[in-house]
């Protein structure tokens, strides 16, 4: 058999050739998949993004073309890239979502996705009006409308629970048109919304002398003012259904409510909404302790009345029947806040 003089150095030079032209080959492969990035007047987009991006037409959407690279947030968990347009955020426990204009600037005010608020779980929405929108985040939903909201403001926690239990922005509190806020009078955070001048709030409770609620409670006021009424606050303790109600009568209250009762009455859910779960025997109590406080308020000195500047109405007392209630005998035993 003939052995071969073939140069062993020229068998090499050819196998060489060999795995260099199957290596440039995987190469323009891998550069040539689809599914890894997408380069957009230079700037790459891929993954999640890339996904979420395209969703939103790319750059004919609402984002346009990328301005940055997928960046690492400081949480050390998300990414984000920035575009023309907003930004898509992402982490793996809420996907990627774009954040923009009024709803992301309060967003960003309040600390992106460190702040209370978290990540975005969802994009923007257009709400049932067909003019506001909103943003559901990981702690809470931004809502914003052109003409009623007053800028862009979160709702969250117990007052936001209160909130979509009357209907949400669509209810009859409106639109938030502040952010929640510390009131010191009343120990609780309140937040303002957009139907006649209501707010709504949370207070952690504290069983003492000064405290409104005296435990945990949430509620919701009205202080528009009537002729005969300041304001009408409702509190309902948390974790209970009983709902205590308080009017707050002016001069010319404590001093006309005596005559007609169910006039001043009307008075007081002018400015408020009457509560929700307030069955028939609970209702028929509440408006006896209100004739019982509007018949025998008063005046011992110059704005010291019997019945304290508040008439509390508490849903949990039982009914006694009208006559019991406002029976002059019976009131100075009951004194209004019968058991």
């Amino acid at each position: 058999m003939k052995v071969s003089t073939r140069p062993l150095w020229r068998k090499a030079t050819l196998f060489k050739g060999v795995v260099v032209t199957l290596a440039s080959l995987a190469a323009l492969t891998v550069q040539a998949s689809p599914a890894a990035a997408d380069d957009v007047y230079g700037k790459p987009v891929g993954g999640a993004i890339l996904v979420k991006y395209n969703e939103l037409d790319r750059e004919t959407g609402p984002l346009g073309c990328p301005t940055s690279i997928e960046l690492d947030n400081p949480d050390g968990v998300g990414k984000r890239q920035e575009f023309a347009g907003g930004t898509i955020y992402w982490s793996a426990a809420s996907n990627a979502h774009p954040v923009w204009g009024t709803i992301g600037g309060k967003w960003g005010a309040l600390g992106y996705e460190g702040g209370k608020l978290g990540y975005p779980v969802d994009d923007e929405r257009t709400d049932p009006d067909g003019a506001g929108k909103r943003q559901q985040f990981q702690g809470g939903t931004v809502y914003w409308h052109p003409t009623l909201s007053n800028g862009a403001h979160p709702v969250w926690g117990r007052i936001g629970e209160l909130w979509a239990s009357y209907g949400w922005e669509g209810g009859v509190f409106g639109y938030p048109t502040s952010d929640e806020g510390w009131e010191e009078p009343y120990q609780s955070m309140t937040q303002s919304f957009s139907s006649g001048g209501l707010t709504l709030f949370w207070s952690p409770g504290k069983n003492d002398e000064t405290s409104w609620c005296k435990q945990e409670c949430v509620g919701y006021s009205g202080a528009a003012g009537t002729d005969w009424f300041k304001e009408t606050r409702v509190e309902t303790y948390v974790g209970t259904d009983q709902v205590k109600v308080r009017a707050i009568p002016t001069r010319n209250g404590f001093n006309n409510a005596r005559t007609d009762f169910h006039g001043a009455w009307n008075q007081v859910w002018s400015m408020a909404p009457y509560p929700k779960g307030i069955n028939q025997v609970e209702h028929r109590s509440l408006y006896e302790q209100f004739a019982c406080h509007a018949a025998w308020a008063e005046e011992r000195l110059p704005g010291d009345w019997n019945t304290g500047p508040t008439w509390d109405l508490e849903s949990w007392l039982p009914s006694i029947g009208m006559e019991k209630a406002i029976d002059p005998v019976e009131a100075r035993k009951h004194k209004c806040n019968w058991t």
